[in-house]
Formats: C-alpha cells, structure tokens, sequence
C-alpha cells in the first residue's frame, strides 16, 4: 500500500539504481581505508564542497557533534543561532561528547545578525569561557537559506578572531539550487561542512564531514571514538555516490512542487502560508483548531493514505522529495478541504 508522506524528506526511499549499486559495491575494510567505494564517495563529496577532504558518517546529528568535538576544546562556547538544529533536534550531545556550553543568538529566518556574533565572542575574561566556534546552518530548518552576504559576514568576522566556523548544510544543495550559485560557494564561507546523502538525495544511510585534510584527519579520530568507524561501509557509499551524482540535479523539482503546494493550500481558507520562508522544499503554515482539529487533520489525512506530522510550535510542515508529485499534492488538498467541510 503506498503512502503520501509528507512528513519529512528523510523518508525518501533509495532508487532502484542505488539498490543495485549497493548490491553489487566494492567493499573494503574502510577503517583500514580499504574501502575502493568509500573512498571514492569522500573524494568527490570533497570536491562537490570544494574541501581538501571529506569523511562519511552515519548520520547529520554523528556529523554536526563530531565537528563540534574536533573543532573545540571542553568547556569552550559556541556560537550558535537559538533555533538551529544543533540546539533543538540534537538532544543536548553538544554538552554530554564535545562538553561545550551552546551560546545561543536569535535569529531572523535562521540568519544571525554578524554584530550580535562579533558581540558575543569571548576570549580573555578570567570569569568567561572562551568562543571556539561559530555555527551555522543554511538552509534552515525554517525553510528559508541564509544569504550569501550573511554566511561572509561571519566568516570575515570569524576569521579576525581566529574562530572555525562549521556549517550544518544538511540540505546544502537545496541551498545551492535556491541561491542560484555552486555548492562550493556556500561551503566556502565556513571552515568544515556537514551535508546528507538522505533526505532529499534519497540515500537510505548517511552524511559527509568535509573540511581541511588536517581538521578530517582528526575529525577520522573523533569518528572511531564514537563508535563510527565502519567496516564494509562502501555498500553504504554506493548509495550516496548516486546521490551526488544524480539526486543533486533533481532538487529544483522538489521546490517547485512545494510552491505549487504552498498556493494550494492558501487557497484554503484559514491556512496561513509562511511565504517568507518558501526557499528549499518546504512549506509550513498556520491552520486553527477553528478550522479543523490537529487530530482530526492527522488521522482524517492517515484514511486516505496521507501522513503528515501534527503541529510543531503552532505550525504544520509538508515537504516535498522525491516520493510526492504534483498528482499527489493535488489529491492532498483535496482530502484537505474534505476533511474541513464534513
């Protein structure tokens, strides 16, 4: 039985391709940098950043941690806006692996304001920990990508105060497609980038570190500490080499289906489009318990064959990937506007 899921783009499904890539994988012992498969997919995530090296982990949380673990020392601060995923979807791992103290700025769409970064970096106050990192995410877990400006900014600020910056760039090649501009040109505004393979790149497994060849090689240390060194990883990889090459050029799509969907549903009456934050595949918006019940939209949606996620900060979300078209939209709103006038 299939399922519109609009819950997320992390239940994409690999392709049939990627199944038979996996299947048939090279594989090597990885941690002893035998894997042919594995090494080739951290070559080329290298080069698709625009990083001297690259190092595959299990997951976009594994990735984030391990980067805070490698950049900073304990007991240090990072910088980081107060709604990024870092802080809000990573279960306080910043304090318990890197033992870092988060300190958090707000935000405007997921862009911190560079004065309030370059305000809050500390460094010889006897009473104060000292600023290891800066972090930023783009796109945004919001919907909306950071300007390029923006992520200079800070990194120029960054850079006068001899402070790393990482990037959680998750989706970053939704970034890319929604800025107009090359992957490498977002990685360069930061000193180590994380990116996924899943999500909208339908990878069933994994995400990449880049960076320096220096920081990767400690970052490689880090890995195996926390458990990640893997083995015959390169059926993994395997996936996520057709993930770059292929599902990277497939994104812009996925926006559109989501702007399609965003002037759907406004057409509702009582749906409230956030449309300043309509950038990558996501669409999120307002709708009150007067127009229809949270439980009553889920579960009506769920008879139909539709999953979607209940409100998150008295909002909805619906993503599009690579698993929902036009068609499926369209038979979404329409269950929608049922379920409402029943």
């Amino acid at each position: 039985m299939r399922f519109i899921d609009l819950r997320s783009d992390t239940v994409t499904m690999p392709t049939d391709e990627m199944r038979q890539a996996m299947a048939m994988a090279e594989v090597g012992d990885d941690v002893y940098g035998d894997d042919p498969t594995i090494n080739k997919l951290e070559k080329m995530s290298a080069e698709k950043v625009g990083k001297e090296a690259s190092l595959f982990v299990p997951s976009g949380t594994f990735g984030n941690q391990l980067a805070l673990l490698t950049h900073a020392r304990r007991g240090q601060e990072v910088i980081i806006g107060r709604n990024n995923h870092i802080v809000v979807h990573e279960v306080g791992a910043s304090a318990v692996i890197a033992g870092v103290q988060l300190r958090t700025l707000d935000t405007k769409n997921g862009a911190m304001n560079p004065k309030d970064v370059e305000k809050a970096i500390r460094i010889d106050d006897i009473h104060e920990p000292e600023t290891g990192l800066i972090c930023i995410e783009n796109p945004h877990g919001c919907g909306a990508v950071v300007s390029m400006e923006n992520m200079k900014q800070i990194k120029n600020i960054a850079e006068r105060h001899s402070i790393p910056v990482h990037m959680d760039g998750a989706r970053i090649f939704n970034a890319a497609v929604s800025l107009g501009v090359d992957a490498k040109e977002i990685a360069a505004c930061c000193d180590s980038v994380m990116f996924c393979l899943s999500k909208g790149l339908a990878a069933p497994v994994g995400s990449m570190l880049a960076g320096s060849k220096l920081f990767i090689d400690k970052a490689r240390k880090n890995r195996k500490l926390l458990g990640g060194g893997m083995r015959q990883a390169g059926i993994l990889a395997a996936a996520g080499i057709i993930s770059l090459e292929k599902m990277t050029l497939r994104l812009e799509e996925d926006h559109k289906n989501a702007k399609y969907m965003a002037e759907e549903l406004s057409k509702i009456p009582g749906v409230k489009v956030k449309t300043d934050r309509l950038d990558i595949d996501m669409v999120f918006f307002e709708m009150g318990e007067d127009i229809i019940p949270e439980k009553t939209l889920v579960e009506g949606l769920y008879e139909k064959n539709i999953k979607i996620n209940g409100e998150e900060d008295g909002e909805y979300r619906y993503v599009a990937h690579v698993g929902v078209t036009k068609e499926d939209i369209e038979f979404v709103i329409k269950c929608m506007k049922e379920l409402i006038n029943k």
